[in-house]
């Protein structure tokens, strides 16, 4: 069968398939170029000629899109899609599909992995047995680091989509009073619904599951920080640049935070003076929440049936400006 006259470039190709899976399922739907990774320099080169372009991180402005006449798609292998330019795109035809809810029960489960070891500093404690501390223990235990039950806190969540949800279900089975900044009114009843200085006030910890807009951008600031208890433990598995991080470096300094766990800095990879990497209780993780290989796997089907789907005419998960 001949190939369809389609080309597909595939911008920023190895965080998702580091070698583990497979683009071929996607050779039957045009020519592919594939790139492990691509600089802001390289890619109108590399898109220029491309029918759809698949992107994760490479971002696509306005004055780029501009000079892009032959593309007519763009699949996003995320949840996320703030790196398209959504009015621009529509405006020259463009559409933009993303990749909802494969990764909801992985990032779900680091924010508990983050806030576990908080809780529990395992892998502190195994470093330390790992020296030889336990070893030499006088006792059958020793606590070098306090630990914390979890159990009859309070979680504030803000942002109630497939993620925050899910966080809330597993928050209630441990235990914890659960409470959520959301636009929903239809609640299970273990969820209670305030507003964000309720919840920042309330809240002995704080994670955050929502999109990074002009609203949103550093939500979390010397202002709200002050807002919550001296010992807030918050969490930030979506965007970077939902907090100010130097603040919340001077509040963990300070001890108004008590810990604070990420897996998203404001760049990416950070530069190397983040005052993040060095503040006192500040555990980050290099954006792997959403990379587990089943949620890859879920990712690469999708963005698989967004190409399909595209080229068959029936366009699905398409996101959209709202003018």
């Amino acid at each position: 069968m001949k190939k369809p006259n389609i080309h597909i470039a595939i911008l920023d190709a190895h965080p998702l398939n580091p070698g583990d899976l497979s683009w071929q399922p996607l050779e039957q739907y045009g020519t592919l170029s594939i790139y492990p990774r691509t600089e802001p320099a390289l890619t109108y080169a590399r898109a220029k000629d491309a029918d759809i372009v698949i992107t994760n991180k490479v971002c696509f402005d306005s004055d780029l899109l501009a000079r892009l006449p032959r593309l007519r798609c763009i699949v996003v292998t995320a949840t996320g899609y703030n790196i398209i330019d959504l009015k621009a795109a529509q405006e020259h035809g463009i559409v933009v599909c993303n990749a909802p809810a494969y990764s909801t029960h992985s990032v779900a489960q680091h924010v508990f992995a983050l806030l576990l070891h908080i809780a529990n500093r395992v892998s502190d404690y195994a470093a330390l047995n790992s020296q030889g501390r336990w070893a030499e223990s006088p006792d059958f235990c020793y606590i070098d680091y306090p630990t914390i039950e979890l159990a009859g806190k309070t979680i504030g969540i803000v942002g109630l989509g497939n993620i925050g949800f899910t966080v809330a279900t597993i928050a209630h089975a441990m235990g914890l009073r659960v409470m959520a900044l959301t636009s929903k009114t239809e609640l299970p009843d273990y969820i209670t619904s305030v507003d964000l200085q309720t919840l920042l006030s309330s809240a002995d910890i704080v994670t955050l599951h929502c999109p990074l807009t002009d609203h949103t951008r550093h939500l979390i600031n010397s202002d709200t920080l002050a807002l919550m208890r001296r010992g807030t433990i918050l969490i930030n598995t979506a965007r970077g640049p939902l907090i100010d991080e130097a603040a919340v470096a001077a509040a963990l300094r300070s001890g108004q935070l008590a810990a604070f766990g990420a897996d998203v800095l404001s760049s990416e990879p950070p530069t190397a003076d983040n005052p993040l990497l060095t503040a006192p209780n500040a555990y980050t993780t290099p954006h792997i929440a959403w990379a587990t290989l089943e949620a890859r796997q879920r990712l690469m089907q999708i963005t698989i049936d967004n190409v399909r789907a595209f080229i068959s005419g029936k366009s699905i998960n398409n996101v959209k400006c709202e003018m």
